[in-house]
Parts: C-alpha cells; structure tokens; sequence
C-alpha cells in the first residue's frame, strides 16, 4: 500500500527506508537491494539516496514512497494519488513503473485525480460520484459516446476573446483559454477559424484532439451543483487479465 498522505520516514535515508519495507515483506538481503536499485535508477533518484528523510523534498517523498511500496510487492498494490507533488519528468518515470508493476503480474488499485494521466497508463477504471460508481470498463468504453467528437483548445492573447462560430457544438471559456466541442466533420473548418484567428493574433495557439477521458469523466460527473460534494476521484485499475476491477 502507498496511502495517499507522506509515509513518516523521518531519521531514516530512503535507502535504509526502502530496505526496511523490503526486509519486512520477507525478501532476502540481496534480492531487495538490486529491487531497490533497480527502482532507484527507473524513478531517477539516486542523487538523494544517503538524504535524510527529513530534507527531502515532497515529490521525492513521494517517489521514495512508490519504491517502499514497490520493492517486494504483493499480488495486489494500492495506490492512493501516487503522483501527487511529483515534478513532470519523474511523473513520467512513475507512469512507466507502475505500468510495468502491473505487466510484472501484479493487480494494481490505483486513486487518482489525474485522469489524463490515468488514460495512458490503467486498463480498466470505475468513474466514482459522491460515493458512487457511476461508470466503469476501460478507457475506449467509457469514452465510447464522444467518438465522434474533437475538442478545440485555444489560448487567446491577453485580453482577446472570439465568439464560437455555428459549428461548434459547446463552448467553454475559460479566462485565457478556451475550450470548443465539434463533431468531426467539422474539423477543418475548426482549423481554419483558429488558424484565422491566430494569424490576426487574437489566439497565441491552438490544438485539436479527439475528446479525452477526462471529458467523459466531466459529463459523467456534470453538473455539479453548487452545494454538492465534489466528485470522488477517479478509481482506476491496472491489472493483469481477469483481475476485477475494485
């Protein structure tokens, strides 16, 4: 298990951490240091190895803590927000290491907020609502009702701001930003108009990419009215064929 708040590894280094948690869960000397070396080099932490638990920074807590959870893991591995504080190039890193927990054969339960993030990485996920799953299947499943829609991305000069054009099914400005939803057949008219509006620098740049998880997530969870709770993160599994999904 890796609990969502800092596991407490002050007066310890991460490498006397990860050791420890190892030899507990019953691995023998030598298998848990080349584990844990083996971890160390995937997660890029080497540099902070002999630190004092006390003087890491939270991103690096957070990254010792995966390798405290992962050094001799169990049939199944639980997740809670792993990537919280994380810097974006060691997200990445931590991406690839619980991927390749779960190709080891390990069953992991993974909590997340990230959904973009949990996109690329889970194979099957359930959508949590105020307590309750209100979807769950994988990420192609869920997303299944907005084939057929792109999602505009555009980010305006300061200032600047443009009036959807017809063929834009929904519209979300977001201060400098804005997001526009079309069907894609109208894609490159879309193209044309941001192209338009970037060459008469309204726009500083645009994207265009099929709608995300993320956007199902929103329309499953939408609309939250003001007094409501917040929605629940995303609970999400990577796991190995015919492991349920919790």
């Amino acid at each position: 298990l890796q609990p969502q708040a800092q596991l407490p590894i002050t007066g310890l280094k991460p490498r006397q951490a990860v050791d420890l948690i190892g030899r507990i869960r019953g691995g023998e000397p030598a298998a848990v240091k080349a584990r844990r070396d083996q971890l160390v080099e995937a997660l890029d932490i080497g540099e902070w190895l002999e630190t004092d638990g006390e003087k890491l920074s939270g991103g690096v807590k957070r990254l010792v803590s995966f390798a405290m959870a992962a050094v001799v893991p169990g049939r199944v591995v639980m997740l809670d927000e792993p990537t919280n504080d994380v810097d974006p190039v060691r997200r990445r890193l931590l991406w690839d290491a619980v991927r390749a927990l779960a190709d080891a054969g390990n069953a992991v339960l993974l909590v997340t907020h990230n959904v973009v993030e949990a996109e690329r990485a889970v194979d099957r996920l359930a959508v949590l609502d105020a307590g309750r799953v209100v979807a769950e299947g994988t990420p192609a499943q869920l997303k299944a009702g907005l084939e057929h829609e792109l999602r505009l991305d555009l980010t305006f000069e300061p200032g600047q701001t443009a009036a959807p054009p017809s063929f834009v099914e929904r519209y979300d400005p977001r201060g400098q930003h804005a997001l526009a939803f079309i069907g894609s057949a109208a894609a490159a008219p879309a193209v044309d108009w941001a192209q338009g509006l970037r060459e008469s620098g309204v726009v500083i740049e645009f994207s265009l990419t099929p709608a995300t998880l993320e956007d199902a997530y929103v329309d499953l969870v939408s609309p939250l009215s003001t007094d409501a709770p917040a929605a629940a993160p995303l609970a999400s599994t990577e796991e190995v064929p015919h492991a349920r999904a919790a």
